[in-house]
């Protein structure tokens, strides 16, 4: 039930670009929501975009370098990364969110993506 494939990630220079990609699949509810999240040691998971409704929700730091575009049709997630910095190295995880008839929700995640930013 439920499962997220992530591809995209790696190295590449400060000022570069890079392109996370997202799929689900199996999913027994209707999708919610689709975002991306990112993780660094010893730090809690953090929210960096998220799209819903139509609507998309960006962490400040983030704002006017990432663009995160949905298909809902596909459940399929983008999060296009530019201007990319040192402190933008993490492992971002995909996350879709289900909601059932009786509203009930669930959270799946991807397997996650090392960016690293470095010259």
């Amino acid at each position: 039930q439920g499962q997220l494939v992530e591809s995209g990630g790696g190295l590449v220079q400060p000022g570069g670009s890079l392109r996370l990609s997202c799929t689900g699949s199996g999913f027994i509810d209707s999708v919610n929501g689709m975002g991306w999240y990112r993780q660094v040691p010893g730090k809690e998971r953090e929210l960096v975009a998220y799209t819903s409704g139509g609507v998309e929700t960006y962490a400040d730091f983030v704002k006017g370098r990432f663009t995160i575009s949905g298909d809902f049709n596909k459940n399929t997630v983008v999060l296009q990364m530019s201007s990319l910095k040192p402190e933008d190295t993490a492992v971002y995880y995909c996350n879709i969110k289900t909601r059932s008839r009786t509203g009930v929700y669930w959270d799946f995640w991807g397997q996650g993506s090392q960016v690293t930013v470095s010259s």
